[in-house]
């Protein structure tokens, strides 16, 4: 549950600090074990990861026996335990490494892979989140099998473009392949406060930190951003976000605060408490980093008599 909540109904709760560094340490010494089988890796985050293991270093062509030693040799050189699940594609591997955790070994051969995914409850099926899972069981579609008795084209117009998406998984079609060097899409941070905000100074205050924070962050990628995204989250869970993309990558934070402040304040400011704040960006360009920054240009000052507007438009 979120700590918030926690803490409203046991107010005596301890919470133990975290320690981010460390678990970045750790993550990192974990990709490396992984990097000794394959140079095929992609992380997900701290502690989660794609491998392929079709062309392997250890030259095993066993990928159930390639998972048994990365988890042994991870026990053995961290203290964790770790979770993972083989199969013929990253869909299939995610729904295995689910399976039997914590600390279980899950395989989905390719020949057992239609009568798995048959008979698997729909809410387990990744990417089906907890409100399309409420939708297809109002539809009648409870496990796999009954999913796969709608045709593409039904799935699409009840879900959207993401159901040409279900119609492909649930046959365990994902074509997607491990990339190693998959660039960052977004960066985000976000944090919910042990009373909630009311004081708009104070949310202000909260917000300058996040962006100074989130900007660290860009630097330390070498990236730049042009969307902000601004999400607000109040006393009673309702969340809002608010969005906005300039016409030039923004990366420090004299850039990036103004249009956090715009955010919190347009179109309104929150007129009710604020458990959560979060900033996020993305549009990502990691070769505009090292570019030169469009100064604005203060159109809006007073003109000098005589001038006159020769263009107009958008």
């Amino acid at each position: 549950m979120p700590s918030m909540r926690a803490y409203r109904l046991c107010p005596d709760i301890v919470f133990v600090p975290p320690r981010f560094d460390h678990y970045r340490q750790i993550s990192q010494h974990i990709r490396d074990i992984l990097c000794q089988y394959t140079d095929l890796v992609e992380p997900l985050s701290l502690d989660e990861a794609y491998l392929d293991v079709t062309s392997n270093k250890k030259g095993n062509p066993s990928a159930t026996h390639l998972a048994q030693a990365i988890r042994a040799q991870i026990w053995a050189e961290t203290g964790l335990t770790a979770s993972a699940g083989v199969s013929m594609n990253k869909f299939l591997a995610k729904i295995a490494s689910d399976l039997n955790k914590p600390n279980g070994l899950s395989l989905i051969p390719p020949e057992q892979a239609d009568a798995f995914l048959d008979q698997l409850a729909i809410e387990c099926f990744h990417g089906i989140g907890t409100k399309t899972a409420q939708k297809m069981k109002q539809l009648g579609i409870h496990h796999g099998a009954d999913l796969k008795t709608w045709s593409e084209l039904e799935l699409a117009q009840q879900f959207g473009k993401v159901g040409r998406h279900f119609f492909r998984i649930v046959r365990g079609i994902d074509e997607r392949p491990v990339q190693p060097d998959r660039e960052r899409k977004s960066v985000g941070i976000e944090t919910t406060f042990r009373h909630d905000l009311s004081d708009e100074a104070e949310m202000v205050a909260a917000l300058r930190s996040l962006t100074e924070k989130i900007c660290g962050r860009l630097e330390r990628l070498e990236t730049a951003a042009m969307t902000v995204t601004l999400k607000i989250k109040y006393l009673d869970f309702v969340q809002v976000t608010r969005r906005k993309t300039t016409p030039h990558y923004q990366r420090d934070v004299e850039q990036i605060y103004p249009i956090v402040d715009h955010l919190l304040h347009h179109p309104e400011s929150p007129t009710r408490p604020v458990r959560l704040l979060g900033v996020y960006l993305s549009n990502l360009d990691h070769e505009a980093n090292g570019l030169p920054v469009q100064l604005p240009l203060p159109f809006n000052r007073p003109r000098p008599s005589g001038v006159e507007d020769i263009l107009a438009g958008s």
